[in-house]
C-alpha cells in the first residue's frame, strides 16, 4: 500500500515515458511490499502524487540537468534494510531508463527516500489504519494471517531499527 510522492521537473521526460515511469515505480513498490502488482485491490490503494517543482537548484544555481526526488511512504514493517536498498536501486534505474538517453545517465541526480510511517500513524477512511487492517484487505480478508504477518513485520522492523547506528 505505497503512497508515492514523485518530484519530476516539468519537461524532464516525454509524457508517455513519464506515465510509464509512474506505473513502473508503483509496481516496484508493490512488489517490494510483497504483493502482486497486477492485483486490482492492491493497485487501488497504491497512489502516486506527482509534484512539479518550479525550479531545482544545486549549490544555489539552477540545475543543468533534471533532478528527481521520490518519497515512497509505507506502513511500518513493510520494508526492511534489504528491500529499502532494492527500492532505491530499482526506482533510480527506472528514472534513468525513462529519460531514454535525453540526459547523461547519472544516478547522482536522483534521490529516493523510503519513509516508514509508524504503526498507529497511517490514516485512511477518516481513521487510523493499523498494518493488520491494511494487510487484511490485501490478503483476501484473512484476518488471522494479516494479524500474524503484521506482528512479524513490525517486530522485525523495530529490531532492525535498534541495530542501526
Amino acid at each position: 500500500m505505497p503512497m508515492l510522492d514523485v518530484y519530476i521537473p516539468d519537461g524532464a521526460l516525454q509524457p508517455d515515458a513519464e506515465a510509464a515511469l509512474l506505473n513502473r515505480i508503483t509496481e516496484i513498490l508493490i512488489r517490494y511490499e510483497g504483493f502482486d502488482p497486477a492485483d486490482p485491490v492492491t493497485r487501488s490503494v497504491s497512489w502516486v502524487f506527482l509534484h512539479r517543482p518550479a525550479a531545482v537548484y544545486v549549490g544555489g544555481s539552477p540545475a543543468h540537468a533534471p533532478r528527481y526526488k521520490v518519497v515512497p511512504s509505507v506502513p511500518e514493517g513493510q520494508l526492511d534494510e534489504k528491500t529499502r536498498a532494492g527500492v532505491i536501486a530499482d526506482v533510480t534505474e527506472a528514472i534513468l531508463d525513462a529519460e531514454n538517453g535525453a540526459w547523461p545517465r547519472d544516478a547522482g541526480r536522483i534521490w529516493v527516500f523510503p519513509a516508514e510511517i509508524p504503526e498507529g500513524h497511517w490514516g485512511g477512511y477518516g481513521q487510523v489504519r493499523p498494518l493488520a487492517t491494511i494487510l487484511g484487505r490485501l490478503t483476501d480478508t484473512d484476518t488471522e494471517r494479516a494479524r500474524a504477518l503484521a506482528a512479524q513485520r513490525i517486530a522485525a522492523s523495530r529490531a532492525e531499527h535498534t541495530r542501526l547506528p
